[in-house]
């Protein structure tokens, strides 16, 4: 099979032949129809994260494809199905966490693309428990986007608790912020889209943004207060500036939900005027397998777009740099 590999986090990736992996007890192999890519992708790739991955190894997590074989055991998915392969690639089963419904959070997690390798390939090996059931109906290049970009969206919207009438801000209109901007519409927000270019606040008034503010010739803290402030603001942009810009859009009581990982890390919250405000600081990780399988179920009801193109898997490189330099609307997919 042809995959792309990381060989080493300074060079390019590389297009390689690679034999077809075979599935272990408890696996299935995918023949991959569409893979998303993340800018996870490109943060593993270039080892961005203190947690780094080993190379050589296949990234990509928005996988979606086809089961072409089952390994000894899986009973919860058969040959012919179509399958995602997301971020959480496996976890214990057994821990606090994944017992009480946060599996996101096994501290013995294994992550797709990362600690395992990923859909940016012909074939992925993936554990039949955590690939989640794609619904008939739902194309697999615009299932791949809603793989990672919309469960860890969707997920974000739930843990701020979005209820009918809320204004919630939107800080980046992108891959992850089209989506976010959406499902706050689903739960009865009024959505407030913030960017720098005008291609994406023009997208974020085609799917329904009551506000747009262009965060590039104007301060998005004065116009968001004239607005009368929001009750929640998720930042999906990777910057610290923005993170600190969406908080001081925040109205008493207000939820601010961080989604984005700047290389930075560190952002400065000032105490009294978050307790006085009563503030909340919410940090949002990838949705579960529940979650995943929530944000099928709309989009197969025709309550959500994705929007994206395709390109082939050998131009993958050529795709990084486009997404790194924002000549992407929204969401790339590779296809073999």
């Amino acid at each position: 099979m042809r995959a792309t590999v990381v060989t080493a986090f300074d060079r390019p990736l590389e297009l390689r032949e690679l034999p077809v992996p075979e599935p272990g007890p408890g696996e299935i192999l995918v023949r991959i129809e569409a893979s998303g890519l993340c800018h996870t992708d490109i943060h593993a790739a270039r080892g961005d994260w203190p947690v780094k991955p080993n190379p050589p190894f296949v990234p990509g997590h928005e996988g979606v494809g086809l089961v072409e074989r089952v390994g000894e055991g899986v009973t919860e998915h058969a040959v012919g199905d179509r399958v995602a392969l997301p971020w959480l690639g496996w976890a214990c089963g057994s821990c606090e966490y994944c017992v009480t419904g946060w599996e996101t959070l096994c501290e013995a997690q294994r992550n797709t693309g990362y600690a395992i390798d990923g859909a940016h390939a012909e074939y992925a090996v993936a554990s039949a428990r955590y690939a989640v059931r794609v619904p008939d109906g739902v194309d697999p290049v615009e299932a791949a986007p809603l793989t990672c970009a919309g469960v860890t969206t969707y997920k974000a919207v739930k843990v701020a608790g979005v209820r009918p009438g809320d204004r919630v801000a939107i800080f980046g209109i992108g891959g992850l912020g089209h989506l976010a901007q959406q499902y706050a519409q689903l739960f009865g927000g009024e959505t407030v889209a913030v960017d720098v270019t005008d291609d994406k606040l023009a997208l974020a008034t085609s799917l329904g943004a009551t506000h747009t503010v262009d965060a590039a010739g104007t301060d998005p803290v004065a116009a968001i207060t004239a607005l009368g402030g929001v009750d929640v603001a998720i930042v999906l942009a990777a910057s610290p500036t923005v993170i600190e810009q969406a908080r001081r859009c925040l109205r008493r009581g207000g939820r601010l939900v961080l989604v984005s990982l700047p290389k930075e890390n560190d952002i400065t919250l000032p105490v009294f005027e978050t307790v006085l405000k009563g503030i909340t600081v919410i940090g949002s990780i990838v949705g579960t397998r529940a979650d995943l399988a929530e944000v099928f179920r709309l989009h197969a009801a025709g309550r959500t777009r994705v929007v994206l193109e395709t390109r082939k898997l050998d131009e993958i490189n050529d795709a990084i740099e486009d997404v790194l330099a924002g000549r992407v609307a929204a969401r790339l997919v590779l296809q073999p």
